[in-house]
């Protein structure tokens, strides 16, 4: 009997700047993308001057998106559709051009998205990557900036400024002190933004993403991932400062550099540093899900978005990596006593930590902790930020028995304070003491129990479970019991008793 095939979707988004493709991969809380391709066609160079779409953007694009149509039918992808946005929408020929794209792929979903329409994409995407989200969501594009009230249930307000990176170029005859005041006299028009001041403000967009990357590149920061990438206000400012005064050389030499972004840098730089002085948020995050990922939330999987996506990755990966789906409950039971009074987020977190536990069980064991640890560390699209990254992916290699001054962990030393570094070494010890003691099978851990209280950590073991009484347990509690500045013991008693 024939498998069925799996189920995918598609979005073409068409914008100023650029046009890309994104194909997902079934349906579940977490986008995932299985091909994602992007041309930039600058289709809204000149619009500013003409009033129209350039010939040259037109015909490239009419190729690249006969190109995306062929892929995405081959890949059964259904729905596909393409999302116009700021040019397509300004442009005194886009409905042309838009008629044109439907005569060569006729029944495929063509929308021109509003100024709103876009913002409420945008809105719903960050809140499918950063789910806590509120605040200021700005996302830039070549011709248009979103700016997005993101509190309580979504999109509270919204505003379509002309401050994209190839618009605002044209408009200041690519002139950066021209740009400054142009972007000053815009965001002004916006009332709500004085509102804004001492919130978190998220950026979006592929120009914002290359300042991060630059930015990322530039301080050898340990993580190169810019989802969830966060700065302070006052080295957000610096960074902006930088990169106006950096020529494109310069910027070329940095490892990684986006070079088909680099000439956007220094417009969509002024637009954020204006955008500081104007709203001075207590922090700017950087995030990478927009208006494809809030497309795909908001068409394929609406009624998955309530689902914690954290949660939904580590039941995923713990269903198909790891031995037992039981156990990871039994764990988390079984490690509460060695943190009491833990935050709702310290809680969470090792919740996921027992949840994905044992996903280096198929792995070669000469590199067990040290793949386990990359792959935490550099998970995709789930919501989480690089802290928890870092202290997840620590507390998993210990549990496989890596050093914490082993060198591949050098990510988490750099990321963690001491208070999260010691929980996550904590967290793994305790984690790896569990499987000696269970082999995996939590009915052989519900035979014992850790209790914690002032200099002693006690490891009781029923009558039962006597056979586990081994020297890799009283060396595994032993390390703990130093870790945590404690004396061990080992005793027997019935649980409850």
């Amino acid at each position: 009997m024939q498998a069925e095939a799996p189920k995918r979707s598609a979005v073409v988004d068409l914008g100023s700047n650029s046009v890309r493709m994104v194909v997902f991969d079934g349906v579940s809380r977490n986008p995932v993308s299985i091909f994602n391709e992007k041309a930039v066609l600058r289709l809204g160079r000149g619009l500013t001057m003409t009033g129209r779409l350039n010939d040259e953007g037109v015909a490239m694009a009419v190729e690249v998106l006969r190109r995306y149509h062929a892929i995405a039918r081959s890949m059964n992808a259904d729905p596909f559709e393409i999302l116009a946005t700021a040019a397509v929408r300004d442009a005194t020929n886009g409905p042309d051009f838009v008629e044109a794209l439907r005569r060569e792929m006729p029944g495929v979903p063509i929308r021109i998205l509003s100024g709103v329409e876009e913002a409420d994409h945008s809105a719903v995407g960050v809140r499918c990557g950063i789910p806590e989200a509120t605040g200021l969501v700005a996302d830039i594009g070549g011709g248009s900036l979103e700016l997005i009230r993101l509190d309580g249930d979504g999109r509270e307000s919204a505003n379509t400024l002309p401050l994209g990176v190839i618009r605002l170029s044209d408009r200041s005859g690519g002139d950066l002190t021209i740009a400054k005041g142009i972007a000053d006299a815009d965001l002004s028009w916006v009332d709500w933004l004085g509102d804004m001041r001492g919130r978190t403000l998220y950026l979006v967009g592929g120009a914002f993403r290359a300042l991060a990357r630059l930015q990322i590149a530039r301080t050898n920061y340990p993580l190169n991932i810019v989802h969830y990438y966060s700065l302070t206000p006052a080295a957000a400012r610096e960074m902006t400062g930088w990169l106006i005064e950096s020529n494109r050389r310069a910027l070329e030499r940095l490892p990684n550099a986006p070079r088909k972004r680099l000439d956007d840098v220094p417009f969509a730089a002024t637009v954020l540093r204006r955008l500081l002085k104007r709203v001075e948020p207590d922090r700017v995050v950087f995030c990478v899900d927009g208006l494809r990922e809030g497309w795909y939330a908001m068409n394929v999987a609406p009624d998955l978005q309530a689902l914690d996506p954290l949660e939904t990755v580590a039941q995923d990966l713990c269903q198909r990596l790891g031995r037992s789906e039981a156990l990871p409950e039994a764990l988390f039971a079984w490690t509460a006593k060695l943190f009491p009074g833990e935050t709702d987020r310290e809680r969470r977190l090792r919740m996921t930590a027992c949840r994905l536990s044992d996903v280096g069980s198929h792995d070669h064991p000469e590199y067990r902790a040290e793949q386990t640890y990359m792959r935490v560390l550099w998970i995709q699209g789930v919501g989480f930020d690089h802290e928890a990254r870092a202290a997840l992916a620590l507390a998993l290699a210990v549990r496989y028995e890596a050093e914490p001054t082993a060198a591949f962990v050098a990510p988490s030393r750099a990321l963690l304070d001491d208070v999260w570094f010691g929980w996550a070494v904590t967290l793994g010890l305790a984690l790896r003491l569990a499987y000696s003691l269970s082999g995996g099978a939590s009915a052989l851990l519900d035979g014992t129990r850790l209790e914690h209280d002032g200099g002693e950590l006690r490891l009781h073991l029923t009558s039962a479970s006597v056979a586990v009484r081994g020297e890799a347990v009283k060396r595994r509690l032993t390390r703990l019991g130093q870790v945590m500045q404690v004396e061990t013991r080992i005793t027997e008693a019935f649980i409850g008793g």
